[in-house]
C-alpha cells in the first residue's frame, strides 16, 4: 500500500472539515481522545464497528476512509448513526 496512513489522514480530513475536537469525535462514535489521536498518527485502527460509526459521523463512505476509492459519496440513510 503507498499510503499507509490512508485511514488516518482522512479521519483527520473529515473531522477538520466539521469543525470537531478529537474529544467530540471520540464521543460522536464511542472512542476516547486518545484513540482518535492514535487512529489520525496511524499507529492503530480500528474495529468494523467504529469504522462504520465514522462514516455515519462524516458522512462518507467506509471505502473512502479505507482508501479503496477516492469518491468519498455517502451512499447510506439521511438518519442513520
Amino acid at each position: 500500500m503507498e499510503n499507509q496512513n490512508i485511514f488516518g489522514s482522512r479521519v483527520l480530513e473529515q473531522r477538520t472539515k466539521l469543525g470537531l475536537k478529537q474529544a467530540e469525535l471520540g464521543a460522536k462514535v464511542g472512542l476516547s481522545h486518545k484513540a482518535i489521536s492514535t487512529i489520525e498518527s496511524g499507529k492503530r485502527g480500528t474495529s468494523f464497528d467504529k469504522l462504520v460509526e465514522l462514516a455515519y459521523t462524516f458522512r462518507v463512505s467506509t471505502d473512502y476512509l479505507l482508501g479503496i476509492t477516492d469518491d468519498p459519496t455517502w451512499r447510506g440513510e439521511n438518519n442513520g448513526g
